[in-house]
């Protein structure tokens, strides 16, 4: 077995890490009856993921801190696909809020009949690979990425977990499901958070007053959900995150592949972006192609 066997799951031609997924994990996730008022948060990894854990639950019971408190962030918002859902899917009050990064076709049969709605966050591609490309150095049960040329062409060849970006992407923007999902960008919410949580409370019929908006938006703050244990993953044993390499929650803001990209692989990259999306109906709504502050 190569380290990479050891360390992935193959699951419909992409790789998981065995750390949190297993064949077990998986079956438990196709089986899962979805209900009608059940909320997911689908994203592509490092994409606001974690952020959304903080958000949702906020939104939903209309700004109650106590479960941002005092339970663990994988434990409130769990992932659909991991083995952790299985232990807690029972405490979960309702409206449930769920996180996935599956792609839209291997969503379970009860998702497609049921009314649950998605929240689908996008986030600048270039920015995800830096995160990712930090994310594996500091989690023990991930590869090593290489050097960061290495890395980015694994990420363009979709040889990294969750698979291509690209087709994480189409398969949700072409997910024909009406009024059941809401498409928001990681940099909408770096940028004015209140508006982003304002759209997120209309389109869960939440009716949230200006000031539980603002409220929640403080809560969620970058600054503050580092500094809360509850969210900010330093609960996990050093065996699995080293955060003395890179912490968790590194940066959370938007630009950071200026600081990584040179001009050839700037220039690789957009063509391996823009090659996969060629004939899609979608734009992608930032420019690749910018050297300059987006």
């Amino acid at each position: 077995m190569s380290s990479s066997e050891e360390m992935y799951l193959q699951y419909h031609g992409i790789l998981l890490p065995r750390e949190t997924h297993s064949s077990e994990s998986l079956k438990f996730a196709r089986g899962l009856k979805f209900e009608d008022d059940d909320v997911v948060a689908v994203t592509y990894p490092k994409s606001g993921t974690i952020w959304m854990q903080e958000i949702l639950p906020l939104v939903l019971n209309g700004g109650d801190l106590t479960p941002v408190h005092t339970i663990a962030n994988w434990d409130r918002v769990p992932w659909l696909e991991e083995t952790r859902l299985a232990k807690v899917v029972d405490q979960l009050k309702s409206p449930r809020a769920l996180v996935t990064h599956f792609p839209y076709n291997l969503m379970p049969r009860s998702f497609h009949t049921s009314k649950a709605k998605v929240i689908y966050v996008m986030r600048n591609p270039k920015d995800i690979l830096v995160s990712s490309y930090y994310f594996h150095q500091m989690a023990t049960f991930l590869e090593d990425p290489g050097t960061f040329d290495e890395f980015l062409d694994k990420f363009l060849e979709g040889r990294v977990l969750f698979g291509k970006w690209t087709d994480h992407v189409k398969s949700w923007r072409r997910a024909e499901l009406g009024d059941r999902i809401l498409f928001i960008t990681y940099e909408d919410m770096v940028q004015d958070l209140p508006a982003a949580i304002r759209r997120m409370s209309d389109f869960l019929c939440r009716n949230l007053s200006e000031e539980v908006i603002q409220k929640i938006a403080e809560h969620c703050s970058f600054k503050t959900m580092k500094a809360n244990s509850m969210s900010n993953f330093s609960l996990v044993p050093k065996d699995y995150m080293d955060s003395d390499k890179s912490p968790f929650l590194r940066k959370g803001i938007v630009g950071d592949w200026k600081n990584h990209f040179s001009p050839e692989q700037l220039a690789r990259f957009t063509k391996g972006i823009h090659k996969e999306l060629e004939g899609e109906s979608f734009s992608l709504p930032w420019s690749l192609e910018t050297t300059s502050r987006e």
